[in-house]
């Protein structure tokens, strides 16, 4: 084994999710969005989305990404939420 490959192997996986890491956080400071200002958004969105369904809040994920415009191809923030659905509520009025 060559001493030197050792050390710069690539990690794979690992160095995947510090890039990820990496590109969120940029995100995160370019558009001034504080983890309170998310925690905040996930709160609005829980009380919200609660008088329609039932949701599993232990598995709510409100995320800052970055993601391409239809229009011209330029990169712009996004707001992505991933809300597991339990059931749905019976809304109707009779």
């Amino acid at each position: 084994m060559d001493f030197l490959k050792f050390f710069n192997r690539d990690t794979g996986p690992s160095k995947n999710v510090a890039k990820e890491r990496l590109k969120l956080v940029l995100v995160h400071d370019r558009t001034n969005c504080s983890p309170h200002f998310l925690d905040m958004v996930k709160d609005d969105i829980i009380k919200i989305i609660s008088d329609y369904v039932e949701i599993d809040e232990s598995g709510l994920e409100v995320k800052l990404t970055k993601t391409k415009r239809d229009s011209d191809d330029t990169m712009m923030p996004a707001l992505v939420a991933n809300i597991p659905i339990k059931k749905m509520k019976d809304k109707s009025r009779t």
